[in-house]
């Protein structure tokens, strides 16, 4: 998926808007990388901007055409994502879907455990904002595997980096976390995508940003 489509743009357009993607730095990465840009979904944070972001959520997982049976999100910042993506799926596109997410700490009264929402069965799509190191994803994994029924189909993104997951290789986290899965990462936009569109809508004003994330990608690209 190279070419934008109009809610992929708008995305780009509302995250340097919002100041979500920003640029300046550097910023110090878990990989311990310099990064001349930052993409923090944290900042969809009041009722538009989730409204906004849980939409280029479901549009991509419309676009995708994955099919499963349940939305996953795992804590903490998969659970708005998760509930907001679902709404979005119905609002929107008429597809009433169960979602479920998790607790960090089993709750040991009431209905206890550590699931909420909807039986966690059946084929899941996991919801989550990025996948860097793999740990996060693996943690979901872990739980949705402990589910007698349930199999995990595919995870959905706010953003893929297209960076190495490390310096000895030249595969990034998601290809990783893709082979050993055996699943697809869906992401709502690549780095490549954002480059691009800067180019073409902000051109001049922006080219030093629109530079430093070429520069990045040049010394820190994956295959």
């Amino acid at each position: 998926m190279t070419s934008l489509v109009p809610y992929q743009a708008e995305y780009i357009d509302l995250a340097l808007q919002w100041n979500i993607l920003r640029f300046g730095g550097p910023y110090t990465l878990k990989s311990g990388r310099q990064s001349p840009y930052f993409f923090n979904a944290g900042l969809f944070n009041s009722g538009m901007k989730l409204q906004k972001m849980a939409e280029c959520y479901a549009n991509r997982i419309v676009d995708s055409g994955v099919e499963f049976d349940v939305l996953f999100g795992p804590a903490y910042k998969g659970i708005p994502l998760v509930a907001a993506t679902a709404l979005a799926l119905s609002k929107n596109h008429g597809r009433d879907v169960n979602f479920c997410f998790n607790r960090k700490e089993a709750k040991t009264h009431g209905e206890g455990g550590n699931l909420i929402g909807a039986p966690l069965k059946g084929r899941v799509l996991v919801i989550d904002d990025v996948i860097t190191a793999g740990t996060a994803i693996n943690e979901a994994v872990d739980i949705i595997n402990a589910q007698e029924d349930a199999k995990l189909v595919g995870v959905v993104i706010a953003l893929d980096r297209q960076e190495r997951a490390s310096d000895d290789t030249t595969e990034s986290a998601i290809t990783q976390v893709e082979k050993r899965l055996g699943i697809k990462v869906y992401s709502v936009v690549t780095l490549e995508q954002i480059i691009k569109h800067m180019e073409s809508t902000r051109g001049d004003a922006a080219r030093a940003d629109i530079e430093s994330m070429r520069a990045y990608r040049e010394r820190y690209g994956s295959s």
